[in-house]
């Protein structure tokens, strides 16, 4: 599931199609590393609007068409407003790709402060730790030791336009005539010794590697390689040439039916040339924009649709050929593919990383309190042999007239059972002043098992509500969900509230990359899901919705469910005015699935769950949010799989 230059060929050849002389028309920020670019297409390319998403994570760079509206800070980010300033209202002259490195630019002309047309470059380098988004102008002067080639040389010019891509010979490819602007990361030489990405440096591609060029490549060279190296062939393509990446190299060695357990020179003359053919056919495709966007999944028991296994800009013979062990599924563009990939793990990892604060809070007290715990029932397991001072000092009084002065224990008979017991004595002290002394070891011991009984269920509902907690933040998927779990545990006391730090933040995000801004931040609702048989069904994502949708939404009919034993979110079966014998046993295992998933015992495969009618689910007075108590309920074994479950916006 590799990000090569191959996916970024096809998607320069589909933002060249559409977008050369479309119009910018918005420009926005929406996250530290990420950018929405609103477009306004030539008519003779389809017109309309069109958002255009691209993002520099490092953990997971991307570009794409998307549909999705993504909420931004008020105050825009500087390098935002530097953007607004040169490239709002300009025209996209081309998109070009140098090469199959992993780097789309955007060539726009614009007018400046004075009225004059002038150019500057957009460029996303989707390089997965190193990405970037840099802006560019033209220095106005060559570094001597530039090359400049036609479209040929890059991906997605139009023939005859005038555009060309210019690769440096001097330490990288790029346009060593060509400023940084500025760049929404900043690299300085304390962080890279090959390039730094700073306003003002001359901007290169560095290419330390050495990788040749898989497009401008001959046979005679190809072979040439292929008998001189001792690595197997997959890898020595993967190594060798740009944007290959180690699934698209296994392809072609199975394309050509090739053994990856081999060097590649001692492959025959007829082998070389197989696997020859299939990669100049390959470099053909791309160079002609032959694309067919494909997500391959593996097939599960009963023919159902597992987890992706790969995704490629080109068919893969490596999975298509065993077609009874995975699904392919064909999209009409690589931006489809990439949304549909990747949108709902983008997402994920975004709110899991701003999500870190709160995680290591909530970790750090729980680890706390179980500590505490642990101690508390210690305690309470020591003041459990109390009562037997207190029958020492029982039988001290009545039986203590029979004790010898001075001696070290004493033999009675116990009136409670029958039996003899032995009672250590301090010598030092008379039988009735043992008797007082174990006395006061009973008082002591029965006030420490009174009040630790008091604290060690105050601290077991704490832990509980912070598992609850943990729970949530990974259900999370929204900034509105994390805004909600902050509240409850500042509500809690556990988390300190915001006092409006003065300290220097960067413009438009704080400190955990999160957007300033109250007023964007996305409502949360809980999840909406439609069963088979046509029932809502809704989903809590964390306490304070628990609450609200079971005390505040649900009907006293409709059916509550939640995972047994263990933190979950509160699951409603909306009844629809029907009893629960006129409810089909699909709806109720439907909605038992979406408890087990939305739970804790995700993991477990399957999960108990209990249900029974919302009217019977109380909340005690003072409990802490998402705590309910029940009596009489039904249970029923779930898995954990929501697949084929529809979910409503």
């Amino acid at each position: 599931m590799a990000f090569d230059g191959i996916t970024t060929a096809c998607l320069c050849r589909e933002f060249s199609d559409r977008l050369s002389g479309a119009r910018i028309y918005k420009i926005a920020q929406t996250d530290r590393d990420e950018l929405v670019l609103t477009l306004k297409p030539a008519a003779e390319r389809g017109g309309g609007q069109c958002r255009l998403y691209l993002s520099a994570d490092a953990s997971l760079p991307l570009a794409y068409f998307t549909s999705r509206t993504r909420q931004a800070p008020l105050q825009a980010p500087s390098f935002c407003m530097l953007l607004r300033k040169h490239l709002q209202n300009g025209r996209i002259l081309s998109v070009t790709q140098p090469g199959l490195e992993r780097i789309l630019r955007f060539e726009v002309e614009h007018l400046d402060e004075m009225g004059d047309l002038c150019r500057h470059t957009l460029v996303i380098e989707l390089m997965g730790k190193h990405s970037n988004l840099i802006f560019l102008k033209s220095s106005g002067t060559g570094n001597g030791n530039t090359a400049v080639s036609g479209t040929a040389g890059g991906i997605g010019a139009e023939a005859g336009d005038g555009n060309t891509a210019v690769s440096g010979t001097a330490g990288g490819t790029g346009t060593g005539s060509e400023q940084i602007v500025d760049s929404i990361k900043h690299i300085s030489a304390l962080v890279s010794s090959v390039r730094e990405v700073l306003p003002g440096r001359l901007y290169f591609v560095p290419d330390t590697r050495n990788k040749r060029d898989p497009l401008t490549e001959t046979e005679e060279s190809f072979d040439a390689l292929l008998r001189s190296e001792q690595v197997p062939p997959a890898k020595l393509l993967m190594s060798t040439y740009t944007g290959i990446s180690t699934q698209m190299a296994e392809e072609l060695c199975y394309r050509a039916a090739l053994s990856n357990d081999r060097s590649a020179s001692s492959m025959t003359a007829e082998d070389r040339t197989s696997l020859w053919s299939e990669f100049h056919g390959l470099m053909e495709d791309v160079r002609d924009g032959r694309f067919t966007p494909c997500i391959y999944y593996k097939l599960e028991e009963g023919g159902r649709r597992g987890a992706p296994v790969g995704y490629a800009a080109v068919p893969m013979r490596v999975y298509a050929d065993f077609s009874g062990q995975f699904e392919e599924v064909r999209f009409e563009s690589m931006s489809e593919l990439l949304e549909t990939f990747y949108a709902q793990k983008n997402e994920v990892t975004r709110i899991r990383q701003k999500s870190v604060d709160l995680r290591r809070i909530v970790q750090t007290i729980l680890e706390r309190d179980v500590h505490k715990y642990d101690l508390q029932l210690k305690q309470i397991r020591d003041t459990e042999k109390r009562d037997k001072y207190r029958v020492y000092g029982e039988l001290l009084n009545a039986y203590g007239y029979s004790v010898p002065a001075g001696a070290k224990s004493c033999e009675l008979d116990n009136y409670y059972t029958g039996e003899k017991i032995r009672v250590p004595l301090d010598p030092t002290l008379t039988p009735m002043q043992n008797a007082k002394k174990y006395f006061d070891r009973y008082t002591k011991l029965k006030r420490t098992n009174e009040a630790l009984t008091a604290l060690t269920a105050e601290v077991k509902s704490e832990i509980d509500h912070l598992e609850s907690i943990r729970t949530s933040l990974d259900l999370a998927t929204n900034e509105g969900d994390l805004a909600q779990i902050r509240q409850e545990l500042e509500d809690s006391g556990l988390v300190r509230r915001h006092s409006g730090s003065s300290a220097k933040k960067k413009p438009g995000f704080d400190k955990s990359g999160s957007k300033k801004g109250r007023a964007r931040t996305p409502v949360s609702k809980p999840l909406h899901y439609i069963s088979s048989d046509g029932y809502d069904i809704y989903v809590g994502k964390n306490n304070t919705q628990n609450d609200a949708l079971t005390f505040h939404f649900a009907d006293p009919d409709d059916i509550w469910m939640h995972a047994n034993d263990m933190p979950g979110s509160h699951v409603i079966l909306r009844a629809g005015g029907k009893s629960m014998e006129e409810i089909p046993d699909r709806a109720y295992e439907e909605a038992a699935s979406l408890a087990a998933w939305y739970s804790a015992g995700r993991e477990q495969g399957k999960v108990e769950i209990d249900y029974l009618l919302r009217r019977n689910v109380k909340k005690p007075g003072g409990a802490k949010p998402g705590f309910v108590v029940y009596y009489t309920n039904y249970s029923i074994l779930a898995r954990a799989d929501i697949t084929g479950l529809q979910e409503v916006d």
